[in-house]
């Protein structure tokens, strides 16, 4: 191999390559479950050598090390642009803070404002060109590596090679040091079982889907859930622009639903720029050529997205207030998960020939004791955070059906989600909307 020397000269342990961290540096790791989990427990036992070393990462799969290792943040002091539900975890500890992001500008960011000290981040083995590929999360990492001054790769045997699209790969020329890890497999993320809600939904958007719609699900059991439904529906020509690949795709293009055969950009490909799901999963992306890698600023862009037709952007909340406003982040002040690229896709399906952007919950979510509680509420939550922008919004949808709040005023929007509230809580709601005065006598629920 060409590359053999250049390797071996690159090649270090997980004991010096963190040694290059200084006190004060920004530290980036690598996103989803292409974060270096091996070399972070390294760089945890240095603990007590370093001073406000500032660690970033993307939904860091699990607890990280670094967070843990430093209770009172005066060693390390960890970020995430899109929480994890370790990162949830760390965040009620005060061990994690979010960093708000609109995912398709991420890269800009990088370009424009943020100069990282050292990158860390997991890849497949070198091929014959002297390509490490990021496997399954492309995201921003390729304009990170370049931002970054130093740079190390962390291989792993189990990372699937994933084709691109662009910037799937790392060059060793543009790598300064290269750790073999312990090569545990890759992090899954299981399908969590749809509950009877959850299948309503689905029924009620696969009423809305056209055959050669363009189909981007977000993060969450729900989106999954209504993925795995189109995959047994007897729609056709169905394609793939998405930010996050998840088992439902698998499941729509190995039953013959979603082709490409429609699409504008990417004929008969499934873009995306991270994947998170199962074992089977990666295998399915492991050299295919049905799966396309492109980094973020590819898949999340709202003129690149809207120029598939038809794009169905379908993404869960936390609740929706009578206003149209969207929190699909916060509960409360409490970090849950990001933006993410719900606003990109959100916007983008409205600017799509026939798309439509969907905001899809169950009405009523059991709270700790046991209560249910409207996801259709008044006003949100104190301290909520507002992801998807009233004036934004387009259709919302619960197990009681469809409301659409484009071109409508309070007192329309009012109604139509009331009209798709849980019946128990109706009555509550236009006693608020009354109160809000966004009720008029002619509404009818």
């Amino acid at each position: 191999m060409k590359y053999t020397s250049e390797y071996k000269q690159k090649l270090t342990t997980a004991e010096e390559a963190v040694g290059v961290v200084r006190s004060g540096d920004w530290v980036d790791y690598g996103h989803f479950v292409m974060a270096p989990t091996y070399l972070d427990g390294f760089l945890a036992k240095r603990v007590e050598e370093l001073q406000s070393v500032k660690v970033r990462s993307v939904c860091y799969p699990g607890l990280a090390a670094v967070a843990l290792a430093d209770p009172a943040r005066k060693h390390f002091i960890f970020n995430d642009w899109h929480f994890s539900g370790g990162s949830r975890v760390l965040h009620d500890k005060g061990l994690c803070n979010y960093i708000p992001l609109l995912y398709h500008e991420a890269p800009e960011l990088y370009e424009r404002f943020i100069e990282p000290d050292v990158f860390m981040v997991k890849v497949a083995p070198m091929n014959n060109q002297g390509y490490f590929n990021f496997g399954p999360s492309n995201s921003i990492q390729s304009t990170v590596a370049r931002k970054s001054k130093r740079v190390i790769v962390e291989v792993n045997e189990s990372v699937p090679i994933c084709l691109g699209g662009n910037d799937e790969a790392i060059h060793i020329s543009d790598v300064d040091m290269i750790v073999e890890s312990d090569n545990k497999p890759m992090i899954q993320v299981p399908n969590a079982e749809p509950s009877e809600a959850d299948l309503k939904v689905a029924e009620q958007v696969l009423g809305m889907i056209e055959d050669g719609s363009c189909i981007q699900l977000g993060i969450g059991a729900m989106p999954n859930a209504i993925g795995m439904a189109i995959a047994r529906s007897d729609l056709k020509d169905l394609g793939g622009h998405t930010e996050m690949l998840v088992d439902a795709y698998m499941e729509m293009y190995e039953s013959g639903v979603m082709n490409g055969s429609r699409k504008n950009l990417d004929k008969g490909r499934i873009a995306y720029t991270f994947a998170l799901g199962t074992q089977k999963l990666y295998d399915f992306m492991h050299n295919n050529r049905a799966v396309a890698s492109y980094q973020v600023d590819y898949t999340n862009s709202p003129y690149i997205a809207a120029q598939n037709d038809r794009l169905v952007s379908i993404n869960n909340a936390i609740e929706v207030d009578l206003y149209g406003q969207v929190c699909s982040e916060s509960s409360g002040m409490r970090q849950i998960s990001g933006t993410g690229g719900q606003v990109d896709f959100v916007f983008a399906s409205f600017n799509s020939r026939g798309g439509k952007g969907l905001i899809c919950i169950t009405s009523v979510v059991e709270d700790k004791q046991g209560d249910l509680k409207s996801r259709i509420v008044p006003t949100l939550t104190p301290g909520a955070i507002v992801t998807v922008p009233r004036a934004m919004c387009n259709y919302v949808v619960t197990e009681y059906g469809t409301a659409n709040l484009k071109g409508k005023s309070t007192w329309e929007r009012a109604e139509a989600l009331i009209n798709i509230a849980h019946p128990s809580f109706r009555d509550s709601l236009i006693a608020e909307a009354e109160k809000m005065n966004i009720w008029v006598k002619t509404n009818r629920c």
